[in-house]
């Protein structure tokens, strides 16, 4: 009989069905055992009887939870089980036995991270991997249907790119290298060519901090166009934001339901415009609203965008930051010289900054003297400035933060459950 997931086997109701998968749950007595049984795509009440099994019950009553079998019966609904079906199981084959798994419930969260690789089986961690498919998914639909390339830059580099800080330096043969912040400066040179790009890849990040919104190792899913306006690069944000969420709430119902993700959180960030305010106005907002009074020229911090974003239900768009807080690449707005074309999204509900983007500067002077100030060596930078050399256009991008964003859409306490296997400062094993 032709194996079916146990997904496929509950939209079918009834009848005979074959399945396979883990052990999620067992307990038994001498004449009945109860397995529920896992896969990719949900769990089932499976049920054995001692009086059909005579020769395998012996090897039937010693399974335990995450051991691997194959089942054939036939499945009826059942109010009782956890999935509302059940299996009247009519014959089993052991494919792995598994000794005492060692997770269950009240763990501490440094006991699961220490075993990862085996808590990735759960529930949880399982819906959120789904969930991340389907994001990074939504993620290039969004850039494909616009006419985007998919583009990568190199991890290995010679300069920093975000600021020099939060830098992990490696040997590189008789020199030394950069893991990347971030593809930008290699994204640019391909918009002369390419025109719209777009990545989805790793970048890294060495900062020290242990809060639950911080990894040393993130994917950035980022974009580069030529020739279109600032307000066009946020308004793509906006709309690739909303793709991603109309994806989630479409395709993982279930996932969301286990997560206990309450929707509603989620539909204004579809239904409703995004609000937008320029960083002096923000300044405004906290000072009238939340008796937060912040000096001009100071970078919002977590706590900051956390009180902003409790007076709204959608994600913020925050354009006009003070030039000194932000990139050196950042093009100076003319009319404010003070403050850049740069442009960084809060999501709701805490999650803080989800995307940060902006218009590029194309006047080689400026950039030398930005990066001069920031006290980076411009020589390094020779192959960036001939891109302004040649043919120079109006360009810009952003970066949205996939693990940051995915935190947002399932409700995450911490950033870590985004990612399968997630890098700190104080973790780089399993």
């Amino acid at each position: 009989m032709k194996f079916i997931s146990i997904q496929k086997a509950i939209e079918k109701k009834s009848g005979k069905v074959a399945v396979r998968g883990w052990v999620y749950r067992e307990r038994g007595s001498n004449k009945m055992k109860f397995i529920v049984l896992r896969d990719s795509t949900n769990i089932i009440q499976c049920v054995l009887k001692r009086d059909d099994f005579k020769k395998q019950w012996k090897e039937i009553d010693a399974l335990r939870n995450e051991a691997s079998i194959e089942i054939e019966g036939k499945i009826k609904p059942d109010k009782r089980a956890p999935t509302g079906f059940e299996i009247q199981v009519s014959k089993i084959n052991i494919i792995g036995l598994s000794e005492d798994f060692p997770l269950g419930k009240n763990q501490t969260i440094e006991f699961l991270a220490d075993n990862r690789h085996l808590a990735l089986r759960t529930r949880k961690l399982t819906a959120i991997m789904k969930i991340r498919d389907t994001v990074l998914k939504a993620m290039r639909e969004h850039w494909r249907s616009k006419g985007f390339y998919e583009y990568h830059s190199p991890s290995l580099i010679g300069m920093q790119c975000e600021g020099g800080s939060t830098l992990f330096e490696m040997p590189y043969f008789k020199n030394k290298v950069f893991l990347t912040q971030t593809w930008q400066l290699h994204a640019e040179p391909a918009i002369f060519a390419l025109e719209k790009i777009f990545t989805i890849q790793p970048a890294f990040r060495a900062e020290k901090s242990k809060t639950s919104r911080h990894l040393t190792e993130l994917w950035m899913a980022e974009m580069e166009v030529a020739w279109e306006s600032f307000d066009y690069i946020q308004d793509d944000a906006e709309q690739g934001l909303k793709h991603i969420i109309k994806s989630v709430l479409k395709e993982n119902k279930q996932e969301l339901e286990i997560l206990k993700r309450d929707i509603k959180k989620l539909e204004p960030s579809v239904k409703k415009r995004f609000t937008r305010m320029t960083y002096t106005e923000a300044l405004k907002i906290l000072k009238q609203k939340k008796k937060i009074n912040i000096p001009w020229g100071k970078d919002l911090r977590t706590i900051e965008e956390d009180k902003l974003s409790e007076l709204y239900d959608t994600p913020i768009i925050i354009t006009n930051y003070p030039k000194k807080v932000k990139a050196f690449y950042m093009k100076e707005d003319e009319k404010d010289p003070k403050t850049v074309f740069g442009f960084d999204i809060i999501a709701p509900e805490h999650y803080g900054e989800i995307t940060g983007g902006s218009y590029r500067e194309e006047s080689i002077k400026k950039l030398k003297q930005n990066l001069k100030s920031q006290g980076e060596d411009p020589s390094k930078y020779e192959f960036y400035f001939d891109t302004r050399k040649y043919g120079s256009v109006p360009h810009g991008g952003y970066a949205f933060g996939v693990e940051r964003v995915i935190s947002w859409i399932c409700g995450l306490e911490n950033i870590k459950d985004a990612i399968a296997f997630p890098r700190t400062p104080t973790r780089f094993r399993p």
